[in-house]
């Protein structure tokens, strides 16, 4: 396994699966400058790496996923007469923008809220704990939501979007599977990690390329017209289908073996 760190945000490599873990446990992993810039290092490094083909992200400590933005921090900058949020924040590093098309899975376990549940919203898998609790309560202390704002209502029903929005209070992982926010609820941390790791297998089962092209026509598609979408989808599938590994596919099928994908 190889492994780097800032402290804050810890990035490990093993077996074509990269970890992602805040760590900041006792702050309950809060997103400041430090952990804003660790995580962006991070979402580049699984861009960039040819080895990693799929990604896990967590919080350390046992408590919280995130509890979002660093409030303490907010304050600081607001006293020095700067903006409440420095540039590096999580809403300016929205992963897709970033051109990360493989997979991340959001491993969560305890609190998952405010500008942590915008991060767990930006990966393209949550599972849950039975104790964790999501939400937004941003409008308690007069701060605006972020990613959330704009794509909770897309993730779920309005009504239930709303009520989380409005209302500022915390929903149990129960709610939020019923309402499509999170895909799994397991029974505690370890089980958790094992359903996140056994998701992240089958996810590296599949051919590389197919698979971040499955996930950027979801993304970039969904916002765009029927037609728009057709077309762009058209011309992605038709480099994938181009690839050498389109061909390894059928004919490992064939011979009864595991493909042997080449990335190209």
């Amino acid at each position: 396994m190889t492994s780097s760190t800032n402290n804050t945000v810890i990035y490990e490599k093993k077996d074509n699966i990269a970890y992602v873990t805040l760590n900041r446990p006792e702050a309950l992993n809060a997103l400041n400058s430090s952990v804003n810039t660790g995580l962006h290092n991070a979402w580049m490094e699984i861009k960039n790496d040819p080895e990693v083909f799929v990604a896990i992200v967590t919080g350390a400590g046992g408590k919280a996923f995130s509890a979002g933005a660093d409030l303490k921090e907010v304050n600081e900058r607001q006293e020095e007469g700067l903006s409440a949020f420095s540039e590096s924040s999580l809403g300016s590093q929205y992963i897709p923008d970033l051109g990360v098309w493989k997979p991340i899975i959001a491993a969560i376990d305890g609190f998952c809220v405010a500008g942590g549940l915008e991060l767990a919203m930006q990966c393209d898998i949550r599972i849950a704990s039975k104790k964790s609790q999501f939400g937004l309560p941003e409008p308690r202390w007069s701060i605006m939501p972020g990613y959330g704002l704009h794509y909770l209502t897309r993730m779920m029903p309005l009504g239930d979007a709303l009520k989380i929005m409005l209302t500022g209070e915390r929903i149990s992982s129960e709610a939020a599977l019923r309402s499509g926010l999170i895909q799994e609820v397991v029974e505690d941390r370890d089980e958790v990690m094992e359903t996140c790791l056994t998701i992240a297998e089958q996810i590296k089962n599949c051919a590389p390329l197919a698979v971040q092209a499955i996930k950027e026509i979801a993304y970039t598609g969904t916002y765009m017209s029927p037609e728009n979408s057709q077309r762009f989808a058209k011309e992605l599938s038709a480099k994938v289908l181009g690839s050498e590994d389109a061909k390894e596919g059928p004919l490992a099928f064939t011979e009864r073996r595991t493909p042997e994908w080449k990335m190209r």
